[in-house]
């Protein structure tokens, strides 16, 4: 029986390769470059990867009929293109709630705590010859903000809750959390009232620029920006500029506008905590992302529902 044929677009490992080979006829390239009749066969696109991909990449595979995204996040796709030309896009979410969750905490942490900075302390063997590393902030008990109380928001809401920290987040509308748990509409109204803000927005057009200028600066300068979402949803040259000056305390960033190469200002600023967009980057939840996308694959093929839809 012939399998059906794949498009693979992004670096993936081996055993997420050798998984789809055994099920499909897999192909790579891009999708303009390939010959008129492999274009055609084409039902369904593997897609992990930041490099748009939009309605000129549709068009080129004219028997498109899934894009099955490797990431929750999915703006690289573009969907309004995708609806209209009934294709179907589906995500991989849930499986990498946890992860994503666990490394803004220890950032939030590390960066509270100057964990880098103090490790550099004792390799250097300042601590010998200069003494005790210099007095922090405590965490515990700190007010934390979260912009975007989605499946990550809340929890990473639900493990500094943990810290003794009330809890504020922005939605649209309120949403059923735990008593005494306060509601806000406006990052910028939030950030004033909190010590960190936590980014855990989805990427895309809508969330483009959310935490504003504004917002940093009511965050101030004894206050600390987490992202863990994309690098869009902030103003990032605002967010340089407050923290070279202090007007911003500090920022803990795993996410960037240019990745993998961010804005070089960053890297001598003292006051920020910089990870390579690793939130979901363990063995296990790749693995698990690996299997939903396949799983979306699966049943697109068989004519079943879709596990995860976008659209």
């Amino acid at each position: 029986m012939t399998k059906p044929d794949v498009l693979l677009i992004g670096d993936y490992p081996d055993w997420d390769t050798e998984a789809l080979a055994a099920a499909y006829t897999v192909h790579r390239g891009a999708p303009e470059a390939l010959g008129a009749d492999l274009a055609t066969r084409i039902r369904a696109v593997a897609f992990k990867g930041h490099a748009p991909f939009g309605a000129g990449q549709m068009d080129a595979l004219p028997g498109l009929g899934l894009i099955a995204n490797f990431g929750v996040g999915y703006d690289a796709v573009d969907v309004e293109a995708a609806t209209a030309r009934g294709i179907r896009v589906t995500n991989t979410p849930d499986v990498l709630t946890d992860d994503v969750a666990d490394l803004a905490v220890g950032m939030l942490l590390a960066a509270t705590r100057h964990m880098v900075q103090a490790d550099a302390w004792v390799r250097q063997r300042r601590w010998a010859t200069e003494g005790t590393y210099p007095l922090l902030r405590k965490a515990s008990g700190k007010r934390a903000g979260i912009v975007g109380l989605g499946r990550i928001g809340r929890a990473i809401a639900d493990r500094l809750a943990a810290f003794d920290m009330p809890i504020s987040y922005t939605s649209r509308a309120p949403k059923d959390v735990p008593a005494g748990w306060t509601h806000y509409t406006d990052p910028a109204e939030m950030a004033a009232q909190v010590d960190y803000l936590v980014v855990a927005l989805a990427g895309g057009p809508e969330t483009a620029g959310l935490v504003t200028r504004q917002a940093l600066e009511a965050l101030g300068p004894e206050g600390m920006l987490v992202n863990i979402s994309r690098g869009t949803t902030v103003d990032e040259e605002a967010m340089i500029a407050l923290l070279q000056s202090r007007k911003l305390g500090a920022a803990a960033l795993d996410v960037f506008l240019n990745e993998p190469d961010p804005d070089p200002r960053l890297l001598e600023l003292d006051n920020v905590l910089l990870q390579p967009h690793q939130a979901s980057a363990t063995v296990e939840t790749r693995q698990a992302m690996g299997q939903l996308q396949r799983d979306n694959l699966a049943a697109f093929f068989a004519d079943r529902p879709l596990k995860t839809p976008v659209n």
